[in-house]
């Protein structure tokens, strides 16, 4: 049997790993730097914190959990987002307040693959967990809109909406309710089940028979109470001061049930239908839903899969760091033991060195030291030993000198350093 991937998953080869680093490493400087610290939560949860937190009536708890019992009987998730599993991490752990947590790793999602799209996808996320302040609201787009320009992306759209709260939301459900009554037999299957248990998920979908609807679908902004009203205000004025420039899309909501007041998504005009490469909101429900006491939160999360897809087809040619500083050509027995030694101690000097564990020509050693981007090759043979000398080869140049070989590491240090 031919053992093969899963479907909708992938494997990141070496040779494009580089590039999430990159970004995984930007992300990191760049949510240090706005006062968030890294945390990291298991793979898998008990399932009911995402089914209460997310919604029943949402695609991700109906149709594409990765849902499975453990050996004694226990319902268990595969993450499938990541702002619950911080929030139980945020309570169990009594983490202080106000805590501004990050996160990056994979989620899990049962979703047809397509561009971008994968059932085992990664994101970068951020969470500022104790302010109601639209001040936080803004903060968390600015850092998402600091990252991605930081990266070089700039066809970028921000969209915001208000999303209602659960004083105002029942009466918006309602006028859902009574604008899809009469199209209810024209709706898909998927939309047909929401209507039922949330009309507001109606606005997710994507067929093209439910979005003639959906565009004249009555706006929750005809319907937010004062306070919603007046965080969305707020937080277009921190905005403006800010200078970041914003679309309000009145039929934006988030696909996930925990979302009051601010809503918004970060797209990219180069990925075409599934142009969202970042989304967020505020959730000040959340946690008193998951047993804690009331408190104000707002996040964010970025599609990393999207992100390079944007990046790639926008052009941008990532600032990676490749090759290695040192290769080590060994030539017979003697001269491969003391290269081995060699590479170890150039190695704790902080380099990037790679050296001959097989007995190969010097034309196939430097083929491969050319292959592996090496910026030089110290070449060591039995001539050299015994002249107590060895060659050193800038690639670049094709120039060599010889060095003593009591000198090798502080010479080559000072030089690739």
């Amino acid at each position: 049997m031919k053992v093969r991937k899963v479907r909708g998953t992938r494997d990141i080869l070496p040779d494009k790993i580089r590039k999430w680093q990159y970004i995984e490493k930007i992300a990191r400087e760049i949510l240090e730097n706005f006062g968030f610290q890294e945390i990291r939560t298991p793979l898998f949860e008990e399932t009911p914190l995402f089914s209460r937190s997310i919604g029943e009536a949402t695609d991700i708890v109906a149709k594409e959990m990765y849902t499975f019992k453990d050996r004694k009987g226990r319902s268990l998730t595969l993450r499938p987002e990541g702002t619950a599993p911080i929030v139980r991490a945020y309570l169990e752990n009594r983490l202080p307040t106000p805590a501004k947590l990050y996160y990056l790793g994979p989620f899990y999602r049962y979703e047809r693959p397509q561009a971008g799209r994968y059932r085992e996808f990664y994101q970068i996320g951020a969470e500022t967990i104790g302010s109601d302040s639209p001040a936080s609201d803004a903060e968390i787009i600015s850092l998402t809109m600091t990252l991605l320009k930081k990266l070089g992306l700039k066809d970028l759209i921000l969209q915001l909406n208000g999303a209602g709260c659960r004083k105002c939301q029942p009466d918006y459900k309602e006028a859902l309710k009574n604008y899809f009554r009469k199209k209810l037999n024209s709706l898909c299957d998927d939309c047909k089940r929401r209507y039922r248990k949330n009309p507001l998920r109606i606005l997710d979908c994507k067929s093209k028979g439910c979005q003639k609807y959906i565009a004249q679908a009555p706006a929750i902004s005809n319907y937010l109470c004062e306070k919603c009203k007046a965080t969305l205000e707020e937080v277009k004025k921190y905005l403006d001061i800010l200078k970041i420039e914003y679309t309000i899309n009145p039929r934006l909501v988030r696909g996930l049930d925990y979302y009051t007041r601010t809503a918004f998504e970060i797209t990219s005009r180069e990925l075409g239908a599934q142009n969202a490469i970042a989304a967020g909101g505020r959730y000040d429900d959340l946690i008193e839903d998951l047993g804690g006491p009331s408190t104000p939160a707002v996040g964010v999360a970025l599609g990393t899969d999207r992100l390079i897809l944007a990046l790639e087809r926008e052009g941008v040619r990532l600032p990676v760091e490749e090759g290695i500083d040192v290769y080590l050509a060994s030539l017979g027995t003697r001269a491969s033991k003391k290269g081995f030694a060699l590479v170890q101690r150039l190695r704790e000097k902080n380099l990037k060195v790679e050296g001959s564990l097989s007995s190969k020509s010097l034309k196939s050693q430097l083929r491969l030291a050319n292959k592996l981007g090496a910026r030089y090759v110290l070449i060591l043979g039995e001539e050299e030993l015994t002249k107590k000398k060895a060659i050193l080869k800038e690639m670049a140049t094709g120039k060599q000198k010889k060095i003593l070989l009591n000198k090798i590491v502080e010479e080559i240090s000072r030089k690739v350093g």
